[in-house]
């Protein structure tokens, strides 16, 4: 098993061979020498440059990986935000509704008279409950929205950075 040896352009360059009689041409082995030095610097160019585009491409998914988990985040805190809004939302509809279930009832058991009175306070409370209601499920709507949207703006940004970092197709070889 032969050993890998690494040849650089210099190498190919500077290389002399023995003249012996009869042999190469030596101008048309140094001319050899120096296209094959040439084509050889030229993929060593072309692999650093390989290498140091892969490097910011890695640094650059890294990067997009840390929006992701940002974004990830947003989105967690957002529904646990709107979680307990909505538990206390119903929490302060149920107090609400108790409230006036116990003055109802106070005051229908110290006054038959005020029944009319009652009702009144019982229809403004529903009321309120349904504009809280109603008010609450506009909010979660609203932020629902605002959660699609930002996904939506976020969506275009990373086309947009895609198309703005895809390679242009040219032309010929």
């Amino acid at each position: 098993m032969r050993e890998n040896i690494e040849v650089t352009p210099l190498d190919i360059q500077q290389h002399q061979f023995s003249v012996r009689f009869r042999g190469f041409d030596i101008q048309e082995v140094d001319e050899f020498l120096e296209q094959i030095a040439h084509t050889l610097e030229a993929i060593y160019d072309e692999n650093e440059r390989l290498s140091e585009e892969n490097q910011t491409l890695k640094q650059e998914r890294s990067g997009i990986a840390v929006r992701e988990d940002n974004l990830k985040q947003t989105v967690t805190d957002s529904e646990k935000i709107i979680d307990q809004m909505s538990e206390t939302a119903r929490k302060s509809a149920e107090m609400i509704i108790s409230d006036a279930e116990f003055k109802a009832q106070k005051i229908i058991n110290n006054a038959s008279n005020r029944l009319a009175r009652i009702h009144e306070d019982i229809i403004q409370l529903q009321s309120q409950r349904i504009q809280l209601e109603a008010q609450l499920h506009s909010i979660i709507e609203a932020h629902h929205k605002l959660l699609e949207m930002g996904k939506t703006q976020m969506k275009i940004r990373d086309d947009d950075y895609d198309r703005s970092r895809s390679p242009k197709h040219t032309g010929g070889s």
